[in-house]
């Protein structure tokens, strides 16, 4: 049974285009030179990306829709959510390896485009999976539900990526250097070919990649199943993802209980997916739902930052 879905094969060319489009300007133009990124520069990209995905959007319901739309919307704020939890962790990853900030763009650039790969494949493959069989979407859903209970169980528990199994291999697969080699990520000494704590730290990002797909790509399939409006959606999200980091890197940490809003936000999804059999959730409501809880969130860390945060320091570190 072919796959339900608004994209035709022109559309999804476009689209493919489009985005490689937009990276190499963004590489090639704006970013050719290593340089920090300022606060300004990020809010000005962050503003680009949001407006982009809403034009996409526009024209989406011009052509097919206030329902499609809205299941654009949807999966935008899913995926914008979430990549915010991914913000968290490039912040660790980037003060585990001791990454400069002028070299941190490079960093994410790369990992962004590895994670357009990686997400295109996750969601063909699992579109085409849950219209083979439907019995999968309750998987879907349960995996969800236990990802958000564990997550608001585990909200405070310290990361480690320089332990991750797949950066451990790489530290035994290839020699590392100490230091880095400006933006380069791999050197050549003594005849030799080594990688730099940059190439290490792009391994560490790639893997944090799939594992937040784990979550978000089923999240998304949730409120669609098409998978030109799951792809859309969750690509114009991640391509905001960089300029999202430098914007909020500084003070990601005064949102306290985001983590705590994502894993409600988790457990909803995968409970709508349970139920999907049993009753339909209309999208606006499913969309209200999350913006809800996202916004009660953030307002809530914001009411409260200092006994948060003194809060989460001592969940922390007993």
């Amino acid at each position: 049974m072919p796959l339900e879905t608004i994209g035709s094969p022109l559309m999804w060319i476009g689209f493919v285009a489009f985005v490689l489009v937009m990276l190499a300007i963004d590489l090639g133009v704006f970013h050719k030179q290593a340089h920090e990124v300022s606060v300004k520069e990020a809010a000005v990209w962050s503003g680009v990306w949001v407006g982009l995905a809403a034009i996409f959007n526009l024209v989406v319901y011009t052509w097919f829709g206030k329902e499609r739309a809205l299941e654009f919307t949807a999966g935008y704020l899913i995926e914008k959510a979430l990549a915010v939890d991914n913000i968290f962790v490039f912040v660790v990853i980037f003060a585990t390896f001791g990454v400069p900030r002028v070299y941190q763009h490079r960093v994410l650039f790369w990992g962004v485009l590895g994670a357009l790969v990686m997400r295109a494949a996750f969601i063909l493959a699992g579109g085409a999976f849950l219209q083979r069989f439907h019995w999968a979407i309750y998987v879907f859903g349960a995996v969800l539900a236990v990802t958000g209970i564990k997550l608001l169980l585990q909200r405070h528990q310290e990361l480690h990526p320089e332990r991750n199994p797949v950066v451990r291999a790489f530290r035994r697969l290839f020699p590392v250097t100490t230091d880095f080699a400006g933006d380069r990520f791999t050197v050549l000494r003594a005849g030799r070919r080594f990688a730099t704590p940059l190439l290490l730290a792009l391994v560490a990002v790639e893997v944090t990649d799939v594992i937040f797909a784990v979550d978000s790509i089923p999240a998304i399939f949730a409120v669609t199943q098409d998978p030109f409006i799951v792809f859309t959606s969750n690509i114009f999200a991640i391509l905001g993802l960089r300029s999202l980091y430098f914007l909020l890197a500084a003070v990601i940490t005064k949102f306290v209980y985001l983590k705590a809003g994502l894993s409600v936000v988790l457990i909803f999804v995968g409970a709508k997916m349970l139920l999907m059999d049993v009753y339909k959730l209309p999208i606006a409501v499913s969309l209200g739902v999350i913006a809800g809880i996202l916004a009660v969130s953030v307002v809530a860390s914001l009411l409260r930052p200092a006994r948060a945060t003194a809060t989460a320091g001592d969940e922390t570190h007993p």
